[in-house]
């Protein structure tokens, strides 16, 4: 049985691939691909939000009591990635690859920091929670 920790870490490795390959065309100056890449890096990690904060966090938050918990922290940091994504584009849109490729420093640190929490904490505690209920879980997750 994968649990929510193995699911949604094999999430977080598709959405760095993808971010990987839209940094690597802007670095290129490849702006076609980059823009292709980065598109499809939105919507994955668009994908990701959706699954935790409609379906994982409001599911745990309710299950624990822990509403202010530690998914209010996760949802914070997602609301900071969303800007950096959206500044990202509009480097994209300008093809600015210096300010492209700051930014995605930026996003990379924002990244590893949240993902590390969540990864070593919250999704083994999302698993405990749920123990024998995981799998019907992780179905919902795959529909979104």
């Amino acid at each position: 049985m994968a649990g929510i920790g193995e699911f949604m870490i094999n999430h977080h490795k598709e959405c760095d691939e993808v971010f990987t390959r839209a940094e690597e065309a802007v670095g290129a100056g490849d702006w076609a691909r980059a823009q292709a890449e980065y598109e499809a890096f939105a919507h994955q990690m668009e994908r990701h939000f959706d699954m935790e904060e409609n379906i994982l966090f409001p599911q745990f938050d309710q299950r624990t009591g822990h509403v202010g918990g530690p998914t209010m922290v996760m949802r914070m940091e997602h609301n900071q990635m969303r800007v950096v994504i959206h500044e990202l584009r509009a480097a994209l849109e300008a093809k600015d690859a210096q300010q492209y490729l700051g930014l995605s420093e930026t996003f990379l640190v924002l990244t590893q920091q949240h993902n590390y929490k969540e990864e070593a904490v919250l999704y083994n505690m999302i698993d405990q929670v749920f123990g024998g209920e995981v799998e019907k879980l992780v179905a919902q997750l795959e529909s979104v």
